[in-house]
């Protein structure tokens, strides 16, 4: 990722509303959610949801897709995995040992649950 692509990303994310949506749309992956939907969650209007979807859309974190008359967005998590490598990669100066209470909070959310692997 280029310093460009992260810095319009974080840009992107620095609203509290676009925040939310993204944060949103994370916890409903892999199925997405509708526009109109986002909008009735958080509570805000849906031309307004629009122009938010937009933002997050151009900086490259979000896709809607259309099915009939409604557009499901998803979060890009491949976007989100480059954005946070970005910013970690040179975490602590080679000191690894450093990075391990960042690597451990990240662990239980992305933990497995196919068989044999972590619960």
């Amino acid at each position: 990722m280029e310093s460009t692509s992260a810095i319009d990303a974080l840009g992107a994310l620095a609203q509290a509303t676009r925040l939310e949506t993204f944060r949103l749309l994370v916890r409903h992956e892999p199925e997405g959610l509708p526009a109109g939907e986002l909008a009735r969650l958080l509570g805000v209007p849906q031309n307004t949801m629009s122009a938010h979807l937009a933002i997050l859309s151009r900086a490259n974190l979000v896709a809607g897709e259309r099915f009939s008359r409604s557009i499901v967005y998803r979060a890009k998590i491949d976007a989100l995995r480059e954005l946070t490598l970005y910013l970690v990669k040179d975490c602590c100066g080679g000191h690894a040992e450093m990075c391990a209470p960042l690597i451990a909070a990240l662990t239980p959310c992305c933990a497995s649950t196919t068989p044999g692997g972590p619960q």
